[in-house]
C-alpha cells in the first residue's frame, strides 16, 4: 500500500506545511502537488484554493515559475476576484522577467485591496528641510 492511502490527508497536509515553513520549498511543492491532485479527484474545484495558493508559493520559492503560474491561473479561473492570487501571479511574472504581463495582475491586486503600490522615497530630504524652515 502507498503512503497516500494509509496516511490521513490532514497529517500529510501538516507535514507539507512543515516543509514549507522550514523553507524546504522543493520538497513542500512535491508533497503539496500530491495533495492538490488528490483533493481535485475527491472534491474537484471546491475548497482547495488555500492549498493551491500554498502550492503556488512553494513553486515560486523553489523557482518553478511556470508551475506557479499554472496553479495561479487555475485559482483565478475559479475566482477572478482573488486579489492575493493576482498579487502572487504578478510577482511570479516579475520574477520570470515578464514585467509587462505582471502589470495587469499587480494592478488588479491593488484594486482588490491585496497590494499597495510602493511609493518611492516617501519622506525625502526635501520634505524634511521644508518642515525645518
Amino acid at each position: 500500500m502507498s503512503t497516500t492511502t494509509t496516511t490521513p490527508f490532514t497529517l500529510r497536509h501538516a507535514f507539507a506545511r512543515g516543509l514549507f515553513d522550514r523553507g524546504d520549498y522543493l520538497h513542500a511543492s512535491r508533497a503539496l502537488a500530491e495533495l492538490v491532485e488528490e483533493a481535485e479527484r475527491t472534491d474537484p474545484g471546491h475548497g482547495i484554493t488555500d492549498l493551491r495558493l500554498l502550492l503556488a508559493r512553494a513553486y515560486f520559492h523553489s523557482a518553478q515559475l511556470g508551475r506557479a503560474e499554472q496553479v495561479l491561473r487555475t485559482v483565478l479561473e475559479e475566482d477572478p476576484t482573488d486579489g492575493y492570487a493576482h498579487l502572487l501571479l504578478g510577482r511570479t511574472l516579475q520574477r520570470a522577467a515578464r514585467h509587462d504581463e505582471a502589470k495587469r495582475s499587480l494592478a488588479l491586486a491593488e484594486v482588490l485591496g491585496d497590494y499597495e503600490r510602493p511609493t518611492p522615497y516617501a519622506g525625502t530630504a526635501r520634505e524634511d528641510t521644508a518642515e525645518e524652515a
